[in-house]
């Protein structure tokens, strides 16, 4: 949820608005012109500078209290983060600095269990329907991928692994489509370890480079 999109088709997920959604679909017809793209490319700047300011100006008191919870900070930590539907919270560089301390296997399985927690928010705001997605190419065909179980485990995981701004969508869309949650959860921890071992070894080489 904190960094730019890598890929400009994947930032197209995160325009949703707050709409009502037809019966018959969660989309809503996507608007025309330059200004459909700056709302996810401003969310994906504002999100790298906020991760970089805030690795270091991270209060050392704040360190050193996540720091008694170890592992269980890295859990809620990464739960309360992922939590906030649409909005990026610069929660990579606690990870980061957790595992210049702890073991980095241990804060990579915690952080992973607490996003994929934290996803789940996403998922039940889409269970309920409550919001209309904008239509397009892509958001289409990730709709179509979630009606068949395990070829949507196999995107969420794909979304989940790499840093992007882009899983929202996807974890609304598997709510509003009726993903089981088993496999919504599964694929996102899975896909989260991999993103959060991407951060613990940033973390680790930075520690020891300073």
């Amino acid at each position: 949820m904190a960094l730019l999109c890598p890929w400009n088709t994947l930032c197209d997920l995160r325009n949703v608005c707050s709409t009502e959604a037809s019966p018959s679909s969660p989309f809503r017809p996507t608007p025309r012109g330059w200004h459909r793209w700056w709302p996810p490319i401003l969310i994906g700047i504002i999100a790298v500078i906020l991760n970089v300011l805030a690795y270091f100006l991270l209060p050392p008191e704040l360190l050193m209290h996540l720091g008694r919870f170890g592992y269980v900070s890295a859990f809620v930590v990464a739960a309360i983060a992922n939590a906030t539907v649409l909005l990026p919270v610069p929660y990579y560089p606690v990870i980061a600095r957790l595992t210049q301390v702890f073991n980095v296997w241990g804060i990579i399985f915690a952080a992973a269990a607490g996003s994929a927690i934290g996803e789940s928010v996403a998922f039940f705001v889409g269970r309920t329907g409550k919001k209309a997605i904008q239509e397009t190419r892509i958001n289409n065909w990730i709709q179509r991928q979630m009606h068949h179980p395990w070829r949507a485990g196999l995107i969420l995981f794909l979304l989940a692994a790499p840093p992007n701004p882009a899983f929202d969508i996807a974890g609304l869309l598997a709510g509003a489509v009726g993903v089981p949650l088993r496999i919504f959860l599964l694929s996102v921890f899975l896909g989260r370890i991999i993103r959060m071992g991407l951060v613990a070894f940033i973390g680790v080489s930075i520690g020891g480079w300073i």
